[in-house]
């Protein structure tokens, strides 16, 4: 047996019957598996069908084979931890499961990190030499055990990973009828259900039984059983036992049960008794303890119930029931008086056994006293209920923690206070919140509000309207609206709070989502300064978050530098990695938009080191999206694709829509200098933004089909923007979709937007026209100058065209210094004034220059073709050899150094520097350097 992995003992004579279907197919997926071809099976039967059997033999063959095995089992009553099932087998893996599964509680994208943890750690212990996970009962799951589930099952196909879950065919309900689609939907996924034994299968296991007397007729017992393999092992056990009465057959496994329990010593009986009120897993110091015993003298009543096929020790476990029937049987045969009393015991020995590390145990703790409840002790069972749900909410198990607050609220008990109802209401409301259940959390939040106005408490209520966020849904905007605002009508007059400046923060991101920035300036203005005054970070966070939205556009960057600063001050100040974060992606948006590219670059790495800190797959989302932007406005090109690629992989799983949507942004934009790969597939691709995109996703839809040569198409996706006057852009976006409506109206010929469009980009000059750390069009000039040269105001295109080529260059833009410089050329010729053909060329010949270095796709058979047009011959370009030299000697090294680094000649390297030199019609190395960068040479 592995170290270290748990599993039931397997009893040597007892070969497994009627399976050899089913186990020839755990042996192909088995060596599947260990190929690293993983696999989920999904296997279904009725209750002592033989699930967990056939999973006892799958992991005996694949301990056999040297694979190890792992089991999670859930459990029937409501008193296992979050994640117990997980819990398990990451303990048996020798893992802390308490390191893996942890996370930020109000985060609800760290759910997604924790996932990624438990599976990673499961790919890493399979790729040793492959890995069984058993899932038992999963039926009887919590529904986060479920999804984390329903995540690994799309992460099994590449791994050397078998999962194996059991459940029951009875009809999916509760968690599992939520997830059971989701599972079998997975490609890694497979059926496999169980039946019962035919006639020929119950001979068999008969045959294996002793017995005193003349074994009953397999037709009679088959009859009797149905064939199921646990009945039929029952019958075969009472035979062998002599209390098979062929006269009076028992009609159910419990009957069976009932009948060998009574006759079993007593102390027997009040040690199985005890544990069926304790669990289907027991330890045994606990049994004793409610027994008010000693563990040493239970091990003659343990040895018995053993031996008559109640209880089973697993491989260095606690000892459980053979099968949940049984111990439902035995849990049946008590009295009510006594399964209270043994109840009220069990909870006060888990109170005395593990009072210095409860966490663990207030499930099983709200179960007990759950049990009491008739008896009246509902105060302490709601007490308990409430304890148990806020650690599951700890545990990021958000839908176990609704679960359980919803128990506390409906408990056959007296009903709480008003004051406490709606505080168990804003508690199951925020639950439901943090795990995406919109339509309760609604509910909740209705409930709390009345709940708060009948305790006349406006704090209360305060706490309330806190709850909802700004969603898509108009009608549950609306009632945060309202409840936000009669919150802060009862606090009116009252003293600076944290409460009242989270209120009008909030206040103000529903404003700001409403599109009134009017609104947004007063209220954040307000939040910010009642936070300053009460000096309380989570506050300060939150009006700081208000405020930037408050401060969009070029005339707000200056501010929201300043506010990126503070927030990650405060970030470092109360090691709060997720707040630094954000104050880094604020700083680099900011620096994109001014055109600082350099500095965004240089920026990238401590932001690199607060998503670090952060974790998860949408802190890291975040990184690649703005590693992406960065690298696009440069002209990156293959860096940016690499970037966007895995952000949209990463995110695709967590949230969809932001996935596919900044993936679609960052493919329009890159469009215009390179042809994407996905070319075909990213024009045709379909996702519905959200309402505040509307205007938006057609005009970057059109840009794409533009910059693809289908006017036709981006025609029609332009018009579905709606007549100009009734576009809505969001304010961060603003910049940006008016640039890119520029540039589609300019391409389309359509003239008749063009002048209001023009109009409204006037302001933002000096600026770059950047999506929100999404990508970028860059400098504002470069649309003003193409859109003026549509409308044939050559003298403005040329100016507008001038300043974006040097602006691009300066910062090191140096695709949209080359498309600058292109259309520069184009609007010199159509000018034709004296001297504006020598500076035609001159720009097409550096554009020219530009494109082909870059690698830009989509531009160089117009550069080139502008520059023959033109008469003159651009420079030649550089071999693989001296675009390597022409970079070292950008980076500033010498001959000697160049060689070294080659593993060349000095002279060999001075040759090389020559011939870049005379290709280039430079004179000087420093020319090369300032070409490298992009500057004018």
């Amino acid at each position: 047996m592995e170290a270290g992995t748990r599993h039931p003992r397997l009893p040597a004579d007892d070969a497994i019957v009627g399976r050899r279907r089913e186990l020839d197919s755990l042996r192909s997926w088995l060596a599947a598996a260990r190929d690293g071809h993983g696999r989920l099976v999904l296997c279904v039967g009725e209750p002592g069908v033989g699930k967990t059997r056939l999973a006892q033999e799958l992991t005996r063959l694949a301990v056999g084979s040297g694979i190890a095995a792992a089991w999670g089992r859930c459990v029937e009553d409501d008193g296992a931890p979050a994640y117990w099932p997980w819990r398990q087998v990451l303990a048996s893996l020798g893992l802390d499961a308490d390191a893996v599964l942890a996370g930020d509680a109000q985060s609800p994208e760290d759910r997604f990190r924790l996932f990624d943890a438990v599976t990673a750690s499961l790919r890493a212990a399979a790729e040793v030499r492959g890995l069984v996970v058993v899932l038992d009962d999963v039926h009887w799951s919590d529904r986060p055990s479920l999804l984390l589930l329903r995540h690994l099952a799309d992460r099994v196909g590449d791994a050397r990973l078998l999962v194996y879950a059991t459940m029951r065919d009875l009809g999916p309900s509760g968690p599992l009828a939520r997830v059971l689609p989701d599972l079998l939907r997975s490609p890694a996924s497979v059926w496999v259900p169980l039946r019962g034994y035919d006639l020929a299968g119950v001979r068999e296991v008969l045959s294996r039984t002793g017995t005193p007397g003349p074994p009953p007729d397999p037709a009679a017992v088959l009859d009797l059983t149905d064939g199921n393999p646990l009945f039929v092992r029952e019958v075969a056990r009472a035979v062998a036992d002599g209390s098979w009465r062929p006269d009076r057959p028992p009609r159910t496994v419990l009957d069976l049960v009932a009948a060998r329990l009574a006759a079993v010593s007593a102390g027997c009986r009040r040690l199985v008794q005890a544990a069926a009120v304790i669990g289907r897993d027991f330890p045994l110091p606990l049994v004793a303890v409610v027994l008010e015993t000693v563990p040493a003298s239970l091990s003659r009543s343990v040895d018995e119930a053993v031996a008559h096929g109640f209880v089973e020790r697993a491989e260095a476990g606690p000892y459980r029931f053979v099968h949940a029937l049984i111990r439902d049987a035995v849990e049946a045969s008590l009295t009510t008086a006594e399964r209270a009393r043994l109840h009220r015991a069990a909870a006060e020995a888990i109170e005395r056994q593990y009072a210095g590390d409860l966490a663990q145990h207030l499930p099983a703790l709200a179960r007990h006293w759950a049990e009491l409840v008739p008896h009246g002790e509902g105060a302490t069972a709601r007490e308990w209920t409430v304890r148990a749900a806020d650690e599951a909410v700890r545990q990021l198990a958000y839908e176990e923690a609704v679960r359980l607050y919803r128990a506390a609220l409906h408990m056959d008990a007296p009903p709480p206070a008003e004051a406490d109802r709606c505080r168990l209401l804003v508690a199951s409301g925020r639950a439901n919140l943090l795990a995406g259940d919109v339509r309760p959390c609604v509910e909740d939040v209705v409930a709390g509000a009345e709940a708060a106005r009948a305790a006349a408490d406006p704090e209360l209520l305060g706490s309330v309207a806190l709850v909802l966020e700004a969603v898509p849904d108009p009608a549950v905007h609306a009632l945060a609206t309202q409840l936000c605002d009669e919150a802060l009508a009862a606090l009116d007059g009252a003293d600076a709070t944290a409460l009242r400046s989270r209120l009008l923060a909030q206040r103000s991101h529903l404003a700001f989502y409403d599109g009134d920035q009017e609104r947004v300036a007063s209220l954040s203005a307000a939040a910010l300064a009642t936070a300053r005054a009460t000096d309380d970070p989570h506050a300060l966070v939150d009006a700081l978050r208000a405020r930037k939205e408050a401060c969009p556009g070029p005339s707000g960057r200056e501010e929201r530098m300043r506010l990126a600063a503070e927030l990650v001050d405060i970030g470092h100040r109360t090691a709060t990695p997720r707040t630094a974060m954000w104050g880094e992606i604020w700083r680099i948006e900011g620096l994109l938009e001014a055109g600082r590219l350099v500095e965004a670059s240089d920026e990238l790495s401590a932001l690199g080191l607060a998503v670090d800190r952060v974790g998860g797959p949408v802190s890291s989302w975040h990184l690649d999206r703005v590693t992406a932007c960065t690298a696009q406005a440069r002209g990156r090109f293959a860096e940016a694709l690499a970037a966007g690629r895995r952000a949209r992989d990463r995110m695709h799983p967590v949230e969809p829509g932001p996935a596919r949507g900044t993936w679609f942004a960052l493919c329009c934009v890159l469009s215009r200098h390179v042809v994407l790969p996905e070319a075909e597939e990213v024009p045709r691709s379909r996702f519905d933004p959200l309402p505040r995109f509307r205007t938006l996703g057609p005009l970057m839809r059109a840009l794409l089909f533009c910059s693809s040569g289908q006017p036709e198409e981006a025609g029609r996706s332009y018009a579905q923007a709606g007549p100009l006057a009734t576009w809505t852009l969001p304010a961060f976006y603003a910049v940006h979709g008016e640039a890119c409506a520029t540039l589609v109206a300019a391409d389309l010929g359509r003239t008749d937007d063009l002048p209001a469009l023009l109009a409204r980009l006037q302001p933002s000059r000096g600026t770059h026209a950047v999506a929100e750390g999404v990508c970028s069009l860059g400098p504002v000039e470069l649309a003003l100058g193409i859109g003026a040269a549509a409308l044939d105001r050559l003298d403005d295109a040329v100016e507008d065209l001038t300043v974006a080529a040097d602006r691009a260059a300066r910062a090191g833009a140096l695709g949209f210094a080359a498309e600058a410089g292109h259309h520069l050329a184009t609007t010199l010729l159509r000018r034709d004034r004296p001297g504006d053909l020598d500076r035609a060329r001159t720009a097409a010949v550096d554009s020219d220059r530009l494109a082909h270095t870059l690698g830009m796709s989509a531009y160089v058979a117009r550069t080139t073709a502008l520059v023959a047009h033109l008469g003159r011959s651009a420079p030649p370009i550089l071999s693989a050899r001296e675009t390597e030299v022409a970079n070292l000697v950008a980076s500033g090294l010498t001959n000697r150094q160049i060689g070294a680094r080659l593993g060349i000649s000095e002279r060999t390297a001075q040759n090389h520097v020559q011939h870049v030199l005379g290709k280039l019609g430079f004179r000087t190395r420093s020319q090369i350097a300032a070409w490298r960068a992009g500057l004018p040479s």
